[in-house]
C-alpha cells in the first residue's frame, strides 16, 4: 500500500507500507482526499515538536467506508462517504470529563503524534468518521481544518452585534472569519500579506487591514470609534501578534488564542486587569463546530472550491511541501487525491 512519508527534516517520500489491520470496532476507509496543514509543513521543515520521525501525515481526510469490524453497528455502511475525526480522547482527564474532549490532555492527533491518512487506506476507529453526502469528498477535507476557526469563534462567544478581528489569513483564520460572519458578526480581516484580501473577503470579512503593531492599533481604533473589538482571534503566533491582540480588544472584550508562538512573550498586563478581558486560548474543534462549516460549505456550493490553491496526485505528493515551502504567501490549502 502507498502513503507519504516525512522521514526526516526536508524529506519526504512514497513509501510501499504494510496494511493496518482491522479491529472489531474499526473500519476500512479508502482514502479519497487528503489536505495538508501548516503543522504538516512544520513537521517537513522540522518545527514540529510533538511529531518524530519517520511520519505518515494527514487529519485531513475523506473517503469511502470499504470494510467494517464485526462489532460496528448498522449505522455505518460499506459504500458511505465519511470524513475521518482525527483526535483522540482519554476519556478520563479534566478536559474529558468536563465535555471538551478536543483538549485532551492525551490527545494524540492523526499525522502529528501517530501516523496520518495519506495513505491507500485507512483504519480507524468507527466513532471517529463522519458521514456525510452533502459535500463531495475534495470539498469534504476542508472541514477539519476550518472547523479549527470556527471553534476559535465559539470560544471567544461571538454574536451578530460584535466586532471580530481577526489576526491572520491562513486556513484557520479563514475559518475564523466564515465562523463569526455566520454569526452575522462585523469581521475585520488582519494580514501582513496583501494578497490575501481576496481570499478574506470572499470568506465574509467587510475589511481587510496590513498593518501591525501600533499602526494596526490605531486603525482598529479609528473603525470601532475608540472602543476597538468586542472579539480578537489571534491565528498567526507570533509575539508582535499576541500583544496587539491585546491592545486591540476593547473593554471587558474577548481575546482567543488559536496559534501559538513559538517564542516567549512580553505583556503590559496591566491591560489584562483594567479592560477586564477574557483572554481563552483554543485548541483543535468539537463536532458542532464540524456540523457549523459543513453547514457553511454547503451553502458556498462550488464556490469552496476557491479554498484550494492546488491539488496534487498520489504520485507527486511528495513535491506538495517543498512547493509550500517556496510558495507560502500563494498557498492557503494544498489537497492530495488518491
Amino acid at each position: 500500500m502507498k502513503a507519504l512519508c516525512i522521514v526526516n527534516t526536508g524529506q519526504n517520500e512514497i513509501r510501499d507500507v504494510a496494511a493496518m489491520s482491522l479491529g472489531a470496532d474499526e473500519v476500512v476507509v479508502d482514502i479519497s482526499y487528503v489536505g495538508f496543514c501548516g503543522s504538516d509543513l512544520n513537521t517537513f521543515l522540522g518545527l514540529n515538536p510533538l511529531v518524530s520521525f519517520p511520519r505518515i501525515p494527514g487529519h485531513e481526510a475523506s473517503g469511502f467506508i470499504v470494510e467494517k469490524g464485526s462489532a460496528v453497528g448498522d449505522e455505518l455502511k460499506i459504500g458511505q462517504s465519511v470524513i475521518l475525526w482525527p483526535y483522540s480522547a482519554c476519556g478520563k482527564c479534566t478536559s474529558c470529563m468536563s465535555g471538551r474532549a478536543n483538549a485532551c490532555r492525551y490527545n494524540q492527533t492523526l499525522g502529528v503524534q501517530r501516523d496520518g491518512a495519506l495513505r491507500e487506506k485507512m483504519v480507524i476507529r468507527a466513532d471517529c468518521v463522519v458521514p456525510n453526502t452533502s459535500l463531495s469528498p475534495k470539498i469534504q477535507v476542508l472541514v477539519e481544518p476550518l472547523s479549527v476557526g470556527f471553534h476559535a469563534v465559539a470560544r471567544g462567544r461571538t454574536e451578530a452585534s460584535d466586532t471580530v478581528v481577526v489576526m491572520g489569513c491562513g486556513m484557520i483564520g479563514v475559518g475564523a472569519i466564515m465562523g463569526a460572519a455566520a454569526r452575522g458578526a462585523r469581521v475585520i480581516a488582519v494580514d501582513t500579506s496583501p494578497e490575501k484580501e481576496e481570499i478574506a473577503r470572499f470568506a465574509g470579512a467587510s475589511e481587510f487591514l496590513t498593518q501591525s503593531g501600533e499602526d494596526l492599533q490605531a486603525k482598529i481604533s479609528a473603525l470601532t470609534d475608540d472602543h476597538g473589538a468586542n472579539v480578537v482571534i489571534e491565528a498567526v503566533g507570533l509575539p508582535i501578534t499576541f500583544v496587539t491582540a491585546i491592545d486591540i480588544a476593547c473593554f471587558c472584550g474577548r481575546v482567543v488564542y488559536v496559534g501559538y508562538s513559538k517564542a516567549p512573550v512580553t505583556y503590559e498586563t496591566k491591560f489584562f486587569n483594567l479592560k477586564e478581558l477574557d483572554i481563552m486560548g483554543s485548541r483543535n474543534a468539537m463536532r458542532d463546530d464540524f456540523s457549523a462549516v459543513i453547514q457553511s460549505l454547503e451553502a458556498l456550493g462550488d464556490k469552496a472550491e476557491r479554498l484550494i490553491t492546488k491539488e496534487f496526485t498520489m504520485d507527486d505528493a511528495a513535491d506538495a511541501l517543498p512547493y509550500w515551502q517556496n510558495n507560502r504567501n500563494d498557498v492557503l490549502k494544498l489537497v492530495v487525491k488518491l
